[in-house]
């Protein structure tokens, strides 16, 4: 059998990446299914970013990177308070740790230096360990978080005696319309679709939530379980989906859509 979706029809719940999603599905020989399972929300993070730029003036600060979104949008902001200048100042005076290679990408164009990159796929997991290297005792580590913000990596540093200030640039949030999520979740039962591919947690989080309220969630984890292949861009999103009761069938070694629709493809192609 050739190595081809063969026209699977595959469900993506991806938002900012959909396009290019649908279009590795499409190159693979399936059909694309694309339903955002999320929006992005601007914050208000103005008061976060002007304590941060004062955490840096002085030169020796820490700044952890889990997003290259969210640092854009930190500069932007810094630039609409008139003070672009000394955030990038104080960023090319510290010490400057990300987390994958979105945020790499950014400082590259603000010839902004990177001094420490966590191994792939470039979970929490490999990013503390990569911290686990540096001294942050007694010392300013300011964080730039995504969209889901969670606590693990403020708390390790708190722990480890750094000064911890956190910038939240962005949310995420269901879409405004949720039909077509709801459509979806009754796709899946109804066994229309071939895959599900997620790329974050968040999206499976919100899947579930929207079964929630139709009173669907279980129907929905026995479908994902015995009849709709799961596959997870990597092991976060995979943990997120067995807490769910939704194990993913696929998690590539390498954590990326490309790597993710090929490991797909492969165990569509050797299913019986």
């Amino acid at each position: 059998m050739s190595d081809t979706l063969a026209g699977a029809r595959v469900a993506l719940l991806e938002a900012r990446m959909e396009s290019e999603l649908a279009s590795l599905v499409r190159r693979h020989g399936g059909d694309p299914l694309c339903v955002p399972a999320l929006r992005e929300i601007e914050r208000d993070c103005a008061p976060e970013v002007a304590r941060a730029i004062d955490a840096l003036a002085p030169g020796g600060a820490l700044v952890v990177l889990a997003t290259g979104v969210g640092l854009a949008r930190t500069l932007a902001v810094a630039d609409a308070l008139s003070r672009g200048k000394a955030l990038r100042d104080g960023l090319a005076r510290a010490t400057i740790v990300c987390r994958g290679p979105k945020p790499v990408a950014v400082l590259k164009r603000e010839a902004l230096p990177v001094h420490i990159r966590a191994e792939p796929p470039h979970t929490t997991r490999e990013l503390l360990l990569a911290l686990d290297a540096v001294p942050v005792a007694d010392r300013d580590a300011i964080v730039i978080h995504d969209g889901g913000a969670g606590p693990a990596v403020p708390d390790a540093l708190a722990r480890r005696g750094a000064r911890v200030l956190e910038v939240k640039p962005y949310a995420w949030a269901l879409p405004e319309d949720t039909a077509p999520l709801r459509d979806l979740v009754h796709r899946i039962i109804d066994g229309r679709v071939d895959a599900v591919a997620f790329t974050t947690q968040v999206q499976a989080m919100h899947l579930f939530a929207i079964a929630h309220t139709m009173g669907l969630r279980d129907a929905l984890a026995a479908a994902l379980r015995a009849r709709t292949l799961v596959a997870a861009v990597g092991p976060t999103c995979a943990r997120a989906l067995e807490d769910l009761g939704a194990p993913p069938h696929v998690v590539p070694e390498q954590g990326n859509m490309g790597a993710m629709i090929v490991a797909l493809t492969r165990k569509l192609t050797a299913a019986p």
